[in-house]
């Protein structure tokens, strides 16, 4: 990230889900190691772009280049019940 990328978007799949007993879980699958956690989802969401930005930032000053999706395909796969009392 230089200067004459200034303009350039990057975009990110972000993943909140609930954390137990209370709260929720946010995270970047691209951007290892980069979890965050919070009381509600803005909270998830807010820390989450806080710690995006710190994750490039740093990445930018060890010259190390931004990872972005590529060719990415994504599913959410539902099963019923019943396909899963099915034996193989």
């Amino acid at each position: 990230m230089d200067m004459k990328g200034i303009d350039k978007n990057y975009t990110f799949r972000v993943i909140i889900e609930p954390e137990s007993p209370k709260g929720f879980h946010g995270f970047v699958p691209l951007l290892r190691g980069l979890h965050t956690f919070g009381d509600s989802m803005d909270e998830v969401r807010k820390n989450l772009k806080e710690a995006i930005i710190c994750h490039l930032q740093g990445l930018a000053k060890d010259k190390q280049p931004v990872p972005q999706e590529e060719n990415t395909f994504e599913l959410v796969q539902t099963f019923s019940a019943k396909e899963l009392a099915l034996s193989c």
